[in-house]
């Protein structure tokens, strides 16, 4: 097995994941050994760019993954140390485990500063409101 080093990997399927990887060459064939391989997309919001970060297969509960060479098309070794700190923090933090029965605990509930006006129910009867005002002053100025 070869030295361990990050990079961004991107695979036949399109995809593109960043991981520390190491390479293992047996008998002529060569294989990618990924280490908590995820998938980082940048976000342009109106706040700046952001990055989403998630596991590269998230139901697994194995953290080593072994990719063929024929199911890279390139790959890039990275040195970047922001890139680097992002994917050991995410990696640090999803290390502990996550008990899906309480996932109410994270809700958040929506507000105006989220962009949230109104219930359904509240903007259903505003809407008609505002309907049948047309509606009147239609056949008014009939």
């Amino acid at each position: 097995m070869g030295e361990e080093f990050y990079s961004i990997i991107k695979l036949v399927s399109g995809e593109e994941i960043f991981s520390l990887v190491s390479i293992d060459e047996n008998d002529g064939d060569t294989n990618l050994i990924l280490q908590n391989p995820i998938i980082m997309k940048m976000i342009q919001h109106r706040g700046g760019m952001h990055v989403k970060i998630k596991p590269w297969i998230d139901l697994s509960d194995d953290d080593i993954f072994i990719i063929k060479s024929d199911k890279v098309i390139t790959m890039s070794e990275s040195r970047d140390e922001r890139l680097i700190e992002i994917y050991t923090n995410f990696i640090e933090d999803t290390d502990e485990d996550i008990n899906f029965s309480d996932t109410n605990e994270c809700y958040t509930r929506p507000s105006t500063d989220m962009g949230y006006v109104s219930s359904v129910k509240e903007a259903r009867k505003e809407l008609e409101n505002i309907f049948n005002k047309e509606i009147q002053e239609n056949q008014s100025s009939d």
